[in-house]
């Protein structure tokens, strides 16, 4: 069967990318190794409580504001689909997640494959063909692998064999009744992992070689979450419990049952620490599997081999046609924004949709026209920075972009500012790009000690020191960085005061177009 796309994994991702296809009617396929759509979500997280934030009553009325506060919807049409009205829980249960998706690809009509596991992708100079178990053949000018990261990373432990991993482990909290435990990771399914067993376990020891990373410190939704970090008060209100900092280096089995660890402290000259546990369970989090692929298409791989290393339109860079959308798409922005969660990556999925309809559908990015005056440029960068939920979700990542030629300009939403910068829009001489973004070191400041000076808010004279998030508007003549130009924070996220945001940047804009 050919196609002009196929599309790898029916999760959040592939069905966002499948459905904005089949509303354009064009010619694809999505081929899904489980029985429905969102078979990940059918297992983890293991505790099935999702980190991703349901709030319903956020007090906008603005669909695109609510969605701000909505990182489980996807994009459509349609306002039936949202996620919010599968249930009222700020942190969701997983099964909820299932039904939604479930419902999603439904309602859109996405044309999936269900119960086609792919074993082989391969390349010649007439596309790819995919191989499925059953022996089956699919052609495709171009795929997509919205696979996710599906292959458990195992740390380089010996004796790591011995651990219980994170997909395989039975979760039930009374079967660590009394026992000593020793779970491997500082992530989220650490912790996730730590706190359903304090009632139950006798001492649990989360373990790892880096610090601990608060989600609240560095705006980085996927370092430890507080929904999950209760631990940490077990930990430093000596209930038993501890987080240890250093690198595991031996696990062997004791002959009386058990294991027996040997543990390097990272800010200790000590040597190495012998420990015993009764149970270990490894929660390293998970890769990219690239086996499927054979040599005519492997992709090339980063950060430790984890993750396929992408161009700025989602694209292999040494296989062309490759394409990836959802949290494989982290690589781009690897904790620093939000690409690796469905409230960042649906609109990067959006933003291939639309590069790919660009690229071989004749098809540009959509805009819409503007007078070329300071004023108005000014005015349509503030109204929709002032509501975008893609710029708030995709902070750094995605911006809108003003482009002035002449008497005439055009105003173009949610373009990765990569894609800007590697020419996807095309010359031009004057181009403007608002996004969203923190301050350079806004991870490194405690946003809760009231002695560290800060940026007061409203304070447009200091509005590049600024660490919280806030508007950036960029400058570039004839591609080239030319100036920058911030607005100040504001404790409500509303920058539309006008001696504050807006007529500061109108004579940005002015003086940029006069000196051009």
């Amino acid at each position: 069967m050919a196609h002009e796309y196929l599309i790898i994994g029916a999760g959040p991702a592939g069905l966002q990318l499948a459905a904005l296809l089949e509303r354009d009617g064009r010619d694809y396929a999505v081929l899904e190794r489980g029985d429905a759509p969102g078979a990940f979500f059918a297992r983890y997280p293991r505790h099935r409580t999702l980190i991703s934030i349901n709030k319903v009553r956020s007090g906008y009325r603005d669909p695109e504001q609510r969605l701000r506060m909505d990182w489980n919807s996807l994009l459509s049409d349609d306002p039936e689909l949202l996620f919010g009205r599968y249930t009222g829980k700020y942190f969701p249960h997983a099964d909820d997640m299932v039904r939604y998706l479930a419902d999603f690809a439904a309602a859109t009509g996405v044309r999936a494959h269900y119960g086609v596991e792919v074993v082989r992708i391969s390349r010649d100079d007439t596309g790819f063909t995919v191989v499925d178990g059953a022996g089956e053949e699919w052609r495709a000018a171009r795929v997509v692998v919205a696979t996710g990261v599906s292959k458990p990373n195992v740390p380089k432990i010996r004796g790591i064999e011995h651990a219980e991993r994170y997909d395989e482990f039975d979760p039930s909290p009374e079967s660590f009744t009394d026992q000593r435990v020793l779970i491997i990771g500082k992530g989220n399914s650490a912790f996730e992992t730590a706190d359903s067993l304090i009632e139950h376990a006798a001492v649990i020891h989360v373990a790892g070689p880096r610090s601990v990373k608060l989600a609240w410190q560095t705006h980085f939704v996927g370092h430890l979450r507080a929904v999950n970090n209760n631990f940490l008060d077990t930990y430093q209100l000596k209930s038993e419990n501890a987080v240890l900092d250093g690198t595991i280096e031996l696990i062997e089995p004791r002959p009386g049952g058990g294991f027996r660890v040997l543990f390097r402290y990272a800010r200790t000259e000590e040597k190495l620490r012998e420990l015993e546990y009764d149970r270990i369970v490894s929660c390293a989090g998970f890769r990219f599997d690239a086996s499927v692929f054979d040599g005519s298409c492997r992709p090339a791989l980063v950060i430790d081999d984890r993750f396929p290393e992408q161009t700025s339109a989602y694209e292999s860079v040494n296989v062309p046609g490759l394409h990836f959308a959802g949290t494989l798409t982290q690589q781009r922005d690897f904790k620093r924004s939000t690409s690796g969660f469905i409230h960042g990556f649906r609109y990067g999925a959006r933003a291939l949709h639309r590069i790919l309809t660009a690229r071989h559908h004749d098809r540009p990015w959509p805009s819409t026209e503007l007078a070329a005056t300071p004023e108005a440029i000014s005015d349509a960068l503030v109204a929709r920075v002032n509501r975008s939920s893609a710029l708030w979700q995709q902070f750094g990542v995605l911006g809108d972009v003003v482009t002035v030629s002449g008497d005439r300009a055009r105003y173009e939403e949610e373009v990765p500012t990569a894609h800007v910068a590697d020419g996807g829009l095309g010359p031009a001489p004057h181009r403007f790009v608002i996004t969203l973004e923190y301050g350079p070191n806004h991870d490194t400041v405690d946003p809760f000690d009231i002695t560290v000076p800060r940026v007061l808010e409203n304070d447009v004279e200091h509005a590049q020191d600024a660490s919280y998030l806030h508007p950036v508007v960029r400058h570039y003549e004839d591609g080239e960085l030319a100036g920058v130009h911030h607005l100040a924070e504001n404790l409500e996220n509303q920058w539309n005061l006008p001696q504050v945001h807006q007529q500061p940047l109108a004579v940005f804009v002015k003086e940029c177009l006069a000196d051009g």
